[in-house]
């Protein structure tokens, strides 16, 4: 209707006519019947009603075309780029701003709703724990130094005002950012001044509290948003007091009054002005400016904080050069050490039950600190040489009350003997021969323990030695690879990982790989410690631990999972570790008390262990080196079967002073020795049940000798099962040696035939 008049308009639609009064916009060619402003009077139409009404006109249509343009992009969806054309810069500028706003709102109600705020009251480091042994002695102190938090309105004014000054003097101007402070840094940043930060307290409290101190924009920008929001819900002087309760001061110790009681033995409620600029200075550079390391600097930054007091107006110029320098007042120092191979296993386990706090923990452990002194004062006499060693000494329950896990924590806190998974070697047949016991054989079964010749996995016996068969108490007891491999074939390798997994190991063990049974698994020895202790208590699986367990009651027992063997099971068991440690492998650490246990040493010697137990101690040692190398001369019955042996006799005879060194004695009783290559003693001596029990042989027959209130008598019940068994080996090797006989003399007749038929041709 109106398109003859959109070009005019489009040129120009506010002045559409000229200042000198001539018309500028447009007209028409014909004049319209009749008159659309006056019917009666065009004559005396004045031309500035005229203009007048020709541009209400033009605004009318104009109003039309932006209704029309509007609603034609209100049709169009939002993400075509027609939606969004002709918009003013005034429009997108208010728009942008108010999304902005919008978008900081949302962010500071998100981090009300999902920050803890209750993180900014408690300390970033971990507050010190005192590790106490079973006995209440001090065995170690590890952590920060921690004290109650401080309150603004108990400090000096000189306190707050040390502070302030060097940190943030208009903290108490600001909401959190501070742009003038941020703006003065980058000044003296750029050109060339000291280097200076912007953060104000809240900021800074912001990153210590919530954020790590990487050096990123991302992590600025977090940083004021979240100080934004500490603002918005604590008071300054509640920002304050978290600030100071949470700074690090050096030497350990976080917050106001552990530094204050660190330096000068002060609580921060009695600091002087000096030693109030003092410690406010030690913020910068805690590690760098600790005045017990170097004074001189703590001492310059100190006048530092003083002359910002003054520009502040905290302090006059005649009061601030009346000001001494403090006198250090450090107090006995923590003899405690900080680290041991105990603990460092110990203190992960206590802070994940300890609320978090400012108060300092004291906690008792289960460690012996006899035991412990014992075990170290053994370990530093073995001739160990490069090699590493681990020691475990736990009670069948689980509690562990000595530990060694390498010759020196201060050269190397790396815990060989719950961190270092290493392979237990033959130590691992426990499970095999336990397995085999389980499936109902007995101690006195043979089994075949002829060389292996067939197959892609053909272990060796040590010094090449087989025989036909061997009962399963001496292939445990000699430690024979072939017997324990075609047990394991013979009873499956479900089995074999059955019984270890029902034992508490928790360590990967393959499927499938017979070298399982001889220990090609790794562990730590923690674990196959603990694993012993089961077969010692008749009680598993069994939890390593560090602090006392509360008894359990029946309901906690019948729900507990523990699984135990029958008392014939147990006792077979018990006969094969018996034999190993009496006349088998193990010879080196006899003891003259009832004692089990199992060598291990691994292909090439790398690894040499012996695990046992006797009287209510469960006790394994490693020797290996690091890097996995071969050691030299170190066997599983040789050096750990000795330093076992050295420790058990002192801990079971209560004996704490120096051990002796071994003499031979020639005039008294033969001590086995640690030589691999030697045959198996002659006799042996055990105590069972308070019967002392000499082993050994009459004619090549086993016999067991029982010395006990009743007098000296044989075992009968053992005599009897070994002379049947040895009636049945020599029938065997009698048809064997008839068998032989016979295929001699049919030799000898063919020989004879031969003869006389060579005699007869010659004729």
């Amino acid at each position: 209707m109106f398109a003859w008049l959109k070009p005019s308009r489009r040129r120009n639609r506010t002045d559409r006519f000229d200042a000198g009064g001539g018309e500028g916009g447009f007209y028409s060619l014909q004049e319209p019947y009749g008159n659309a402003w006056d019917d009666d009077r065009d004559d005396d139409f004045p031309a500035s009603s005229a203009r007048s009404r020709f541009a209400e006109w033009d605004a009318r249509l104009g109003n039309i075309d932006q209704q029309f343009e509007a609603e034609e992009r209100r049709r169009l969806p939002f993400w075509r780029p027609a939606y969004w054309r002709g918009q003013r810069k005034r429009w997108w500028a208010v728009r942008i701003v108010a999304g902005l706003i919008a978008l900081f709102i949302l962010i500071v109600a998100w981090l009300a709703l999902t920050a803890p705020l209750s993180k900014s009251l408690q300390p970033i480091a971990s507050p010190q724990v005192t590790l106490l042994a079973s006995d209440g002695t001090p065995i170690a102190r590890s952590g920060a130094i921690v004290e109650e938090p401080v309150e603004v309105e108990r400090l000096p004014d000189h306190v707050v005002e040390a502070f302030l000054a060097i940190e943030d003097r208009r903290f108490y101007d600001h909401w959190g950012v501070d742009p003038r402070g941020m703006a003065r840094a980058l000044f003296a940043n750029v050109f060339g001044g000291s280097r200076q930060g912007g953060s104000t307290i809240t900021q800074q409290l912001a990153k210590f509290t919530f954020l790590t101190s990487e050096q990123t924009l991302t992590r600025k920008g977090r940083e004021m948003l979240i100080a934004f929001w500490l603002e918005a819900w604590l008071t300054k002087d509640e920002i304050l007091e978290r600030y100071l309760s949470n700074a690090y001061f050096g030497d350990n110790q976080y917050g106001l009054r552990a530094a204050s009681l660190h330096y000068f033995y002060r609580q921060p409620e009695k600091l002087k002005p000096e030693q109030a600029a003092m410690l406010a200075g030690l913020l910068k550079a805690p590690s760098r400016l600790a005045p017990t390391k170097n004074f001189d600097l703590a001492e310059q930054r100190m006048k530092l904080v003083v002359g910002a007091m003054v520009d502040a107006g905290y302090l006059t110029e005649a009061e601030a050069a009346r000001l001494p320098t403090p006198r250090l007042d450090v107090r006995a120092r923590n003899t405690v050490p900080t680290g041991t191979y105990f603990a460092d296993w110990a203190l992960p386990i206590v802070r994940q039950q300890m609320e978090r706090g400012y108060s300092k923990q004291t906690v008792t452990t289960t460690l012996d600190a006899r035991l412990q002194r014992i075990a170290s004062r053994v370990i530093a006499r073995a001739p160990l040489g490069e090699a590493q060693v681990a020691l475990v000494a736990m009670r069948p329950n689980g509690e562990v009350v000595a530990m060694v896990g390498g010759k020196d924590y201060g050269q190397s806190p790396f815990n060989r003997a719950t961190q270092a998974k290493r392979q237990p070697g033959s130590t691992f047949k426990l499970f095999t021969y336990l397995a085999a016991i389980r499936a109902g054989m007995e101690p006195d079964d043979l089994i075949e323990n002829t060389e292996i010749t067939e197959g892609g996995y053909r272990p060796k016996n040590a010094r090449g030695q087989y025989s036909q068969s061997i009962t399963l108490e001496d292939a445990f007891a000699r430690s024979s690879n072939v017997a324990a491999l075609r047990l394991y074939y013979q009873i499956g390798g479900d089995a074999v990982i059955d019984t270890a997994r029902d034992l508490g190991v928790t360590s990967p063990l393959p499927a499938g790989d017979p070298s399982l049974a001889l220990g090609t698994s790794t562990m730590t020895l923690l674990e196959l410690t603990a694993a012993y202790a089961g077969v010692a208590g008749n009680a598993f699986p069994v939890e390593p631990h560090a602090f006392p367990k509360d008894e359990q009651d029946w309901f906690e027992w019948l729900t507990s999972g523990e699984k135990s063997l029958s008392s014939r099971k147990h006792k077979n068991m018990e006969e094969l570790l018996r034999a190993a440690i009496n006349r088998g492998t193990g010879r080196a650490a006899t003891l003259s008390v009832p004692n089990f246990g199992k060598t291990g040493t691994t292909q090439d010697n790398r690894d040499a262990l012996f695990v046992g137990y006797a009287g209510d101690l469960v006790v394994g040692v490693w020797i290996g080196n690091d890097d996995n190398s071969p050691l030299k001369g170190i066997s599983g019955g040789g050096l750990p079967a000795r330093i076992w042996r050295d420790f058990m006799r002192a801990a079971l005879t209560g004996a704490d002073g120096p051990l002796p060194d071994a003499r031979p004695d020639p005039e008294g009783p033969i001590q086995p020795l640690d030589v691999p290559e030697l045959e198996d003693i002659p006799f042996g001596l055990d105590i069972r049940n308070g019967q002392v029990v000499i082993s050994g042989e009459d004619g090549g027959i086993p016999l067991d000798i029982v010395l006990d209130d009743n007098g000296i008598r044989i075992d009968p019940e053992r005599l009897e099962r070994i002379i049947e068994r040895r009636a049945a080996e020599r029938e065997r090797t009698a048809d064997q040696q008839e068998a032989e006989r016979q295929r001699a003399r049919d030799l000898e007749e063919a020989a004879r035939e031969l003869e006389q038929q060579l005699e007869e041709a010659n004729r």
